[in-house]
């Protein structure tokens, strides 16, 4: 169903969809609620990945007394960076599938509202930990913050399963997770001036906790759990999303089939891409600051501004992929889970192979290894059109729940990652020990697109549905 043509609608009546002919003559906006919702998404993820990443710049200004023009800032003698940086993880990865199946029984709207208000309040406080509390202090924080993020993508895939046709998914979910590459470039930027100004560190963390709690009062007045409930959404706009989707007013919520996904060989081959992808992506996202400072020479505003250049370039490439994604899909020129395959290797082979030629690039060739790191990195964001998308493809009922359940085991590897920096690499200005830190990440990338080929799938999951006797049950 294309929304640039009219379309006749009539309402979903008695829990069933109804469409006839020379009913309503009706034609969708452009703009419509859908798209609002979308951008509100879009700015919460974009605000969560700020968090996310603010401290993998601040923490080189922390500890280093020449990174401010103010000697009143304060620094601190850390040598456990790689603790501080996992430590967000530690808590990350435990609330994820009870915030998919949350979000599945009672809404997401309210538990991002939440978790968005706490994760402002410890960042804001983020400087008093630090100077009462210490590293460990760090480490709790980032932990608790943690906590708080893990209910984002589980919730986010919700509302996406909610709001967004089949036909716009590629697009518009692109657009909502494309938030975080866009949010990082953002978060990489200011917070090398910022941490390079009088002012400091601190004010990064200020100006992002005001930010996160702006998005909580608009998203309590604007944000809604699904088009069944929201107050002005039209009705030709409701009965669209509601027709492609197959939600209805009063449809029941669904028993989650756990055996049955646990026994997935589809659900298993997305958790092992993102287990590869997570920890080499999150080995980039955490120590390219640090490889750009000691082995690349660059000083803080440098070193921010150019390890912000892949991320912005992947949110600029993932509007590219997933147009192609949906083109391609929608003229039916291959399958869905052809088209996720295809983009999944995409984002993984090339990546890994600019990451291999990364280990070999000396600290003389500084331009070489920014171009190398924007390869890689940008070329990854395929993989939003790939296993990115696979959780709705597989289970549209059940997208939250496997959301959080791969997501939040997957990133046990985003723990592991820059506490393997750490033991591997004691010389930080010594190339051939990132070497081995790139050429691991481009070995797990490789690994996981082989398997993703071999096992994933775009085709709904015949445990979506209900068995007989749930149905019977719920009649």
């Amino acid at each position: 169903m294309r929304v640039d043509k009219e379309t006749y609608y009539t309402p979903v009546e008695n829990g069933q969809k109804v469409v006839e002919e020379n009913e309503q003559n009706v034609k969708l906006p452009l703009i419509g609620v859908r798209h609002w919702q979308v951008l509100l998404l879009f700015i919460m993820v974009f605000t969560a990945f700020g968090f996310r990443m603010i401290l993998s710049v601040a923490i080189v200004a922390m500890t280093d007394p020449n990174a401010s023009t103010n000697p009143n800032v304060p620094v601190y003698d850390w040598k456990d960076k790689g603790s501080i940086l996992s430590a967000f993880f530690w808590g990350y990865i435990w609330p994820q599938v009870f915030a998919g199946y949350a979000a599945n029984r009672f809404g997401a709207k309210w538990f991002l509202i939440g978790t968005m208000f706490v994760q402002s309040l410890l960042g804001i406080s983020t400087p008093l930990t630090a100077a009462y509390l210490g590293s460990a202090g760090m480490c709790m924080s980032r932990a608790l913050q943690g906590v708080c993020q893990g209910f984002i993508f589980p919730s986010v895939t919700h509302q996406l399963s909610q709001w967004v046709p089949h036909e716009e998914r590629s697009r518009l979910g692109a657009f909502a997770f494309g938030a975080g590459p866009f949010g990082t470039v953002i978060a990489m930027l200011i917070s090398g001036q910022i941490a390079s100004s009088w002012y400091g560190w601190p004010l990064i963390f200020y100006i992002y906790g005001g930010v996160g709690l702006a998005w909580c009062l608009l998203f309590t007045f604007s944000g809604s759990n699904s088009p069944a409930v929201h107050p002005t959404i039209s009705k030709a706009e409701k009965f669209y999303i509601e027709q492609s989707l197959g939600h209805t007013d009063e449809k029941p919520s669904h028993k989650v089939p756990w055996i049955s996904i646990f026994k997935s060989v589809p659900v298993w081959a997305i958790f092992v891409v993102q287990l590869g992808n997570n920890y080499s992506m999150w080995t980039l996202m955490t120590q390219i600051p640090n490889y750009m400072s000691h082995v690349m020479n660059f000083n803080i505003k440098d070193n921010s501004t150019l390890s912000a250049l892949p991320f912005l370039t992947l949110w600029i490439m993932s509007f590219m992929f997933s147009f192609t994604s949906d083109s391609i899909i929608n003229r039916k020129i291959v399958t869905i889970g052809t088209s996720r395959k295809i983009f999944n290797t995409i984002g993984l082979v090339v990546p890994a192979i600019a990451l291999v030629a990364l280990g070999f690039t000396r600290s003389d060739q500084p331009a070489q290894g920014v171009i190398l790191l924007i390869v890689a990195v940008s070329f990854n964001s395929a993989c939003m059109s790939g296993w990115g998308l696979n959780h709705m493809d597989l289970s549209p009922n059940h997208a939250g729940t496997l959301m959080g359940l791969t997501n939040g085991l997957s990133h046990i590897a985003a723990i592991i990652a820059p506490l393997t920096v750490q033991y591997l690499v004691r010389d930080e200005e010594d190339p051939k020990q990132w070497r081995v830190i790139f050429l691991l990440a481009a070995s797990l990338w490789m690994l996981v697109a082989v398997a993703f080929i071999g096992f994933g799938s775009g085709e709904v999951q015949p445990w979506n549905e209900d068995s007989e006797e749930e149905k019977e049950e719920k009649a």
